[in-house]
This record gives C-alpha cells, sequence and structure tokens, in this order.
C-alpha cells in the first residue's frame, strides 16, 4: 500500500519492531510490544505507532478519512484471501504457514490502522468495545 504521496507504506508497517522502551500503562514495553506482564498494552502499542509515523513525517497523512480508508482497504485483504475458500477450507487457513502467515499480516495491519484511528481521534478502543457489547446484551438478550 502507498500513502497519500506515493510512498510505500508496506516498508514502513513491517519495520515497526525497531522502537524499543516505550513505556506502557503497566511499565517497560519491549520490542515485542509486551507489558512484560504477560500481555499487551494497547496505550503503549499505540504510542509505537505513533512514534514510527512521526519519525517518518506520516502524521499529516494519519487524518480520520484517511485512516479509516486505510483500515477498510486492509480488512479487505484479509477479506481477499478467504474470498473462494469453502467453509472447510477457510477453518483450516491457520493449518498452512503461507496462509497462516498472510492473515496474522493483514490481522495486524487491521488492528494497526483501527488503533491509530482511534488514537486520533481519541476514542478508548477497549471501553468502546465493552461499551458495545453492553448495548447488545441488552437488545439481544440470550435465550
Amino acid at each position: 500500500m502507498t500513502t497519500d504521496d506515493g510512498r510505500d507504506e508496506q516498508a514502513g508497517r513491517d519495520g515497526g519492531n525497531e522502537q524499543h522502551g516505550q513505556h506502557g500503562q503497566h511499565g517497560q514495553l519491549g520490542r515485542d510490544g509486551q507489558d512484560g506482564l504477560g500481555g499487551l498494552d494497547v496505550a503503549g502499542l499505540q504510542r509505537r505507532l505513533a512514534e514510527f509515523a512521526a519519525a517518518r513525517g506520516w502524521e499529516p497523512y494519519h487524518t480520520p478519512k484517511n485512516l479509516a480508508v486505510a483500515l477498510s482497504v486492509e480488512a479487505s485483504e484479509l477479506v481477499e484471501i478467504f474470498q473462494w475458500l469453502t467453509p472447510e477450507q477457510s477453518a483450516r487457513v491457520m493449518d498452512e504457514e503461507g496462509s497462516a502467515h498472510r492473515v496474522r499480516d493483514e490481522v495486524a495491519d487491521v488492528l494497526a490502522y483501527l488503533l491509530q484511528f482511534c488514537e486520533v481521534l481519541g476514542i478508548d478502543v477497549l471501553a468502546a468495545l465493552s461499551d458495545k457489547i453492553d448495548r447488545n446484551e441488552i437488545r439481544f438478550p440470550a435465550k
């Protein structure tokens, strides 16, 4: 994928593990995005993504519109993997390393853009999800 000014953004996404030492909610984040307590830290990962973009001067392109479009494109790339598979084949997509790698990469791209989108708009992604689940439990009660 390319940015609005034609630069190849894939290289930037794949190189995101170069940054070290951001502090998350639970302490020091390592290269793997772990908080040191065995869990992932959303705020820390958002900081890593923001710092990665800032170091490359990409902030002007990270508008809500551009991030929403990029999120849609990456979600479509995930759908493309499954497009012509049968339900049985789709259930086994993680069994083959090549397709498993593609799925993991596209999931990471979707999550990266979603986290950046939420960061730019000041949305607490975990609170938004929790609130939505609460509303859905009321809207669709268990039988």
